[in-house]
């Protein structure tokens, strides 16, 4: 079966929102993977895509999923720390400089690491070039900087959920929504 192919010919290449066998979601998978579990019969599908589109074998014919379920149950470990990405910053930062509020493309440590500040979510903010630039290795004392925003780990189940998934497919809106209830 092509993963990678849909029947219209188009390519079919984003995230499908995997379930633990309580419909708790536990991250989001490559469609490939997606349609790998489902054919293993490790996972079944809960939603098709809203298009309706189909995958076809030789043998078979398989709805494109968005969402599949596992169908025995995993046990995870909810304590573990969200893991620090440059995606997951900007995320929580919204794209937003902590210095002046302009869109930011970069990161920067608060406390710079040449002057022993950790590589940790408190320590790390969005920042836009210009503020990174001319912040460098100094401390925001000795420019008289405030930061907008006070740098915290992210919270709730759905910060698990990141594979540069940002929205998600409509279809995953009320599994996420209890997740963060749950949180």
């Amino acid at each position: 079966m092509s993963a990678g192919r849909s029947a219209e010919g188009g390519t079919v290449s984003r995230h499908v929102l995997l379930l633990n066998a309580s419909y708790e979601p536990l991250t989001t998978l490559p469609m490939r993977r997606a349609v790998l579990l489902v054919l293993r019969e490790k996972a079944e599908i809960v939603h098709g895509d809203s298009t309706g589109r189909m995958l076809h074998s030789a043998t078979t014919a398989l709805s494109v999923p968005s969402v599949i379920r596992l169908r025995r149950y995993i046990r995870v470990p909810y304590r573990r720390r969200v893991p620090l990405t440059r995606v997951a910053l900007m995320r929580r930062d919204g794209y937003h400089c902590a210095y002046c509020g302009k869109r930011a493309e970069t990161i920067d440590h608060v406390i710079p690491r040449s002057r022993g500040g950790a590589h940790v979510w408190e320590n790390v903010v969005a920042s836009c070039k210009m503020c990174n630039h001319r912040k460098a290795d100094r401390l925001l004392d000795e420019l008289g900087w405030k930061l907008n925003v006070t740098p915290m780990v992210p919270r709730g189940l759905h910060w698990r959920l990141i594979n540069g998934e940002q929205h998600g497919d409509p279809l995953w809106a009320p599994y996420m929504r209890n997740s963060v209830r749950a949180a």
